[in-house]
C-alpha cells in the first residue's frame, strides 16, 4: 500500500490530467509512480519533462535503462528496477545485458565505463576526481554525453526516492535486487 494517494487519471484535470493522458499514450497505461508524483503538478511536470528531454538526447535508450537499473539496485528501489528492466528489454537489451548492468557490469567497454562512473557518482555522492571524468572521455564520451549521463543519474535518484520513500506499489514484472546478496 502506497504511503501517498495514487491519483486516478480518470478524475485528474488541468495540467495533471493532460500529462497523465500523455503518459498513458506513451505506456498504454499510467504507471503507479506517475500516479504518486501527480500529487504535485510541479513534480509531475519536472519528472515527465526530464524523461522526454533525456529520451531525445545522445545517450541511447538502452544505455539509459542500463544506467537506471544499476542505480535502482544501489538504492534498493524495487519499482525502478522492475520498470527499467522491462523498458531496457523493449530498448533492445537482453536479459543478460540488464542483469549485468544491475550489477554494474557490461561486456561492452563503453557501457562498462559509464556504469562504473554512474556507481561512483551515486556511491560517493558525486565526489569525483578528474580521472573519473577522464575515464569516460577515454571510453569515447564527449562533454555533452558526460553531462547527459549525470542528468540520467539525477532523474533516477528522483524516481528512486519517490518510489522507496512513498512505497509505491510495483506494477511491472518484479526483478530481484542484487545489492542485498552481494
Amino acid at each position: 500500500m502506497s504511503r501517498i494517494t495514487l491519483i486516478d487519471p480518470a478524475s485528474a484535470t488541468g495540467m495533471v490530467g493532460d500529462q497523465l493522458q500523455q503518459i498513458n499514450g506513451a505506456f498504454g497505461v499510467v504507471p503507479n509512480m506517475f500516479k504518486a508524483v501527480a500529487n504535485s503538478p510541479a513534480a509531475l511536470a519536472s519528472m515527465w519533462g526530464s524523461f522526454g528531454a533525456l529520451g531525445g538526447g545522445k545517450i541511447s535508450a538502452k544505455l539509459g535503462e542500463q544506467i537506471a537499473v544499476a542505480i535502482a539496485d544501489r538504492n534498493n528501489c524495487n519499482y525502478c528496477l522492475a520498470a527499467h528492466t522491462a523498458l531496457g528489454r523493449k530498448a533492445g537489451a537482453t536479459a543478460e545485458d540488464m542483469a549485468e548492468a544491475q550489477a554494474g557490469r557490461s561486456g561492452d567497454p563503453g557501457t562498462a565505463a559509464v556504469l562504473q562512473f554512474v556507481l561512483k557518482v551515486v556511491e560517493d555522492r558525486a565526489n569525483l576526481a578528474t580521472t573519473d571524468v577522464d575515464a569516460l572521455r577515454s571510453a569515447g564520451f564527449d562533454d555533452e554525453e558526460i553531462v547527459e549521463i549525470i542528468a540520467h543519474i539525477a532523474l533516477n535518484l528522483f524516481t528512486n526516492y519517490i518510489n522507496v520513500a512513498l512505497d509505491v506499489p510495483v506494477d511491472f514484472p518484479g526483478v530481484k535486487l542484487m545489492r542485498a546478496t552481494r
